[in-house]
């Protein structure tokens, strides 16, 4: 089987998602599905609460690897029938809320519907019909009711089920194609964003035709199993405001001012007082002003057709919108941080702590807990090197460079470039950042080629540099530290690897030895990355004696500075 059409039975769709036939019936009829979510409320920007209902563990991975298989099968459907999907736009590869909205740009006349109760239309029994009787599935009974059982929470599809957006967006290929024809009579441009159906036109006559447009419309949502929100359906005109999800379409894309500065001031208020609020005097989350942000900056990044790899410093470009999530960012991470956040030279580096964490979770319990179910929960926070954070942050996704521009937001050193946030955050807050940041180098002081000594040489004194050597961390500035890698035995350098014992060091993968050089005989060696797989996937049977001195440090670290903001408050 190659493709879910051919699933037969019930243990042949087991197979096939590759999830043993024994969990498939846990779920489904020894724990129930309907008691493996976990409900909770987030505010909608216009009001009210959305409610969501996330699946637990078990659930979420037959999900995740059902709505793989659906995806997959519904490209081939496009590939055999030739068709370009350019209805949908939510949930889908290469499409966006931006996409949506550049089809109505710049038009006469832009109209707004919104379906009601969207999510609650689509119960049990439309999934479950849906999978028997559509002819690109045509499903046994069995098959339609077990993707049924797996995806409905309480009778119907659930928001925050990684299955229901490409459900919906199957069962909606019909209705699609028929509101499209639709359009097309009346010379209408037609997409759909989950609930929200956009039409627009620069046709001159429809202002006079709109009513009949109008019941059709209605007639044939009707017929799909919906129903209108007529509270929420607008009519947008050229010479005043036309909005498409969120984003205003006139000319340009771009979000509303209002939006900008209520976001703008959301930010202040977080700033200075340590929370917000949104509409309704409801408290707003860190989250939720993240996404804010990240909503009104994909839009910039869209309109300025930013080439980030082509430009050495992308960061020098950013506009006043982009300044002020930089800044956000950075409060996010640095300064109001929840957890101690540690910054490694590279990514496997990361690996090799979070396995010594979990190895030695009983003799660290201020860095890693464990709970009732067996999973380990850190109590520190690594940083994770992104695209976003190399073009707002200038912190690179590869290499200490990151190091020395961290550095620069906690000093006067960037200039007007790189302002001195940690500063600018207290003055406003009259408040200490929340927790300490470690920035770790392996030992390698004395080698002026490698990234610490580059680092140190004109951030801090000899004098520094003798205490650094001897305890191998110091504070450098606010909660921001500088710790090296203990030396080992009578090595005068060291790097994290080093930490690791003989036994582990040399142990071979498909006949290949391990090597932590850059560049390597790949017939020979495997590299830095298979090994802290390796590691990862054996942390319980690997000896981590030679990483304790190392957890010691980061908790004297963090014992330090516990210590400091008793002092400042």
């Amino acid at each position: 089987m190659d493709t879910i059409d051919k699933v037969k039975s019930r243990n042949e769709l087991a197979d096939f998602l590759d999830i043993p036939r024994k969990k498939l019936s846990y779920v489904l009829y020894i724990k129930g599905v309907d008691e493996l979510y976990t409900s909770f409320d987030i505010p909608k920007k216009s009001g009210g609460f959305r409610h969501i209902y996330a699946p637990q563990k078990d659930l979420k991975v037959i999900q995740r690897k059902l709505a793989e298989a659906l995806y997959n099968y519904q490209k081939e459907i496009w590939n055999k029938y030739n068709v370009n999907p350019n209805i949908s736009h939510a949930f889908q590869k290469e499409k966006s809320f931006i996409t949506n909205a550049k089809i109505h740009r710049n038009k006469r006349v832009v109209i707004n519907i919104d379906l009601e109760n969207f999510f609650d239309s689509f119960h049990f029994g439309r999934v479950r019909g849906h999978f028997l009787k559509d002819h690109s599935f045509q499903l046994p009974l069995e098959v339609a009711t077990v993707i049924a059982q797996l995806t409905c929470y309480q009778g119907k599809l659930p928001q925050g089920a990684p299955t229901s957006p490409i459900i919906t967006n199957l069962i909606c290929n019909i209705f699609d194609v028929r509101i499209s024809k639709l359009a097309k009579k009346y010379r209408l441009d037609y997409t759909r964003y989950v609930d929200d159906l956009t039409f627009s036109t620069n046709n001159r006559e429809f202002l006079n035709i709109k009513n009949i447009f109008f019941e059709e419309l209605e007639k044939e949502i009707i017929n799909a199993g919906f129903n209108i929100n007529k509270r929420k359906t607008r009519v947008q005109y050229r010479d005043s405001r036309q909005e498409v999800t969120g984003i205003v379409v006139n000319k340009k894309l771009h979000v509303s001012r209002d939006y900008y500065k209520r976001t703008r001031a959301m930010a202040y208020q977080l700033y200075r007082s340590g929370e917000y609020f949104i509409e309704n005097e409801i408290k707003g989350t860190i989250n939720q002003l993240e996404g804010r942000f990240s909503f009104i900056n994909q839009l910039e990044w869209y309109n300025n057709k930013l080439n980030l790899e082509g430009k050495k410093l992308a960061y020098e470009y950013l506009n006043g919108r982009e300044r002020a999530y930089s800044q956000f960012i950075f409060y996010k991470y640095f300064f109001a941080n929840p957890k101690p956040l540690i910054v490694t030279e590279g990514k496997t580096d990361v690996v090799y702590l979070k396995a010594a964490l979990k190895n030695l979770w009983k003799e660290y319990p201020n860095l890693v807990s464990r709970n009732s179910k067996g999973q380990f929960e850190y109590k520190v926070s690594f940083l994770q090197r992104s695209k976003r954070l190399a073009y707002f942050l200038n912190f690179k996704k590869d290499g200490a460079d990151t190091m020395n521009n961290i550095y620069k937001f906690f000093s006067e050193e960037g200039g007007e470039k790189y302002p001195n946030y940690i500063e600018m955050f207290k003055n406003l807050g009259n408040a200490v950042p929340f927790n300490s940041v470690i920035l770790l180098f392996d030992n390698e002081l004395n080698n002026k080629n490698k990234p610490v000594y580059k680092f140190a040489s004109n951030k801090i004194s000899d004098d520094r540099k003798k205490e650094l050597c001897t305890k191998t961390w110091i504070n450098l500035l606010q909660n921001l530290y500088l710790m090296i890698t203990p030396l080992v035995g009578e090595s005068e350098e060291s790097d994290i690897e080093m930490l690791f014992d003989e036994t582990t060091l040399s142990h071979e993968i498909g006949g290949k030895k391990f090597c932590k050089k850059d560049t390597y005989d790949t017939s020979k060696f495997y590299g830095k990355e298979i090994f802290s797989q390796y590691i990862m996937k054996n942390y319980s049977s690997i000896d981590f004696d030679g990483f304790k001195s190392l957890l010691n440090n980061i908790n004297v670290v963090l014992k330090d500075y516990k210590e400091k903001t008793k002092q400042l408050s």
